[in-house]
């Protein structure tokens, strides 16, 4: 089994109100405080077949534009979720499946790239906008039975295996994959930043607090209990964990390297970025309605997330 990192983002940042206070509310803690944001997805190359686990964003997702206020930034473009791929060495013809944590826009962004592939996620997901039009989706029952500390599961591959973890969206998962007495676990959102689970902490986003609690709860038993590798969405974390091997010390925390960031360097574009799922707002799209005079309750029409989780793009 080869294990590898679609790196499209780098130098983003989560900040600690965010990315921490989804139970006590973000007020008690400091929005000063940047841990390093990314974004990249995996895939999984069994020798039999080749599965990517999400599938990026969209291409053409304008960057953000951060400020001192902004309290996410997915950073800036290493290139698109499909050059990526590509340079990996591998076609979208090749993959047989793609597993899907969730349904938000920066995990499900090139599904339509890969028509010959099924995609399989959560029942309870499988009906968003995102996944519209698709032909190819397989809503996931878990009908394995338990894996572990997690009660329901769906056996993929041999030694792949998708993990109901309900909690930022209805239809959240997990998934893990076993080889050479590891355990490689990819999770979306259950945390944005590795700093989050070594202080068992919730972001701010979910859709269900009480079970996103419980997904958290069973995440850290089962990381005390099994050598796994972390393998995270947001955070360069996620790939240097992976590269390294590095199995999971709750007891013993990598040191947080903290994002610096120079917000002199951004360019606006007059459009408006959802970081929680990439929905782009643009004034000419919606009768000339400049994103600030928008009423204070809109939401995102994708996601449901508020304005304040919208950057300048």
């Amino acid at each position: 089994m080869i294990i590898k990192a679609v790196k499209f983002r780098r130098n983003g940042f989560y900040t600690q109100p965010f990315a921490m206070g989804g139970e006590e509310g973000p007020q008690g803690y400091d929005i000063n405080v940047r841990y390093r944001g990314s974004l990249q997805n995996y895939l999984i190359d069994t020798g039999d077949e080749v599965i990517l686990i999400d599938t990026g964003l969209p291409a053409g997702t304008p960057e953000e534009k951060p400020d001192e206020n902004s309290p996410i930034y997915t950073g800036k473009d290493i290139c698109s979720y499909m050059e990526a791929f590509a340079a990996l060495g591998y076609r979208p013809e090749q993959v047989t499946k793609i597993l899907l944590t969730h349904k938000h826009g920066d995990h499900s962004g090139e599904l339509r790239s890969f028509p010959c592939a099924k995609i399989y996620v959560g029942e309870e997901d499988a009906g968003a906008d995102e996944l519209k039009g698709l032909d190819n989706v397989v809503p996931v029952k878990f009908t394995d039975g338990s894996y572990y500390n997690f009660p329901e599961s769906q056996k993929i591959a041999e030694g792949i295996y998708f993990i109901k973890a309900k909690g930022h969206t209805n239809g959240n998962s997990l998934i893990i994959a076993e080889e050479g007495g590891i355990f490689y676990m990819f999770e979306g959102d259950i945390t944005y930043v590795d700093e989050a689970l070594y202080a068992n902490k919730l972001s701010v986003v979910y859709e269900d607090l009480p079970a996103a609690r419980e997904t958290l709860d069973r995440v850290i038993q089962f990381v005390k209990d099994h050598p796994t590798v972390y393998c995270g969405t947001h955070t360069p974390q996620g790939y240097e964990n992976l590269e390294a091997k590095r199995v999971m010390d709750l007891e013993h925390p990598v040191e947080t390297v903290f994002e610096e960031v120079d917000f002199t360097q951004f360019t606006e574009s007059g459009k408006y970025v959802c970081s929680i799922c990439g929905y782009v707002y643009d004034p000419a799209e919606n009768g000339g309605v400049a994103f600030e005079d928008l009423p204070d309750d809109w939401k995102c029409p994708r996601c449901k997330q508020g304005k304040e989780k919208f950057n300048k793009a």
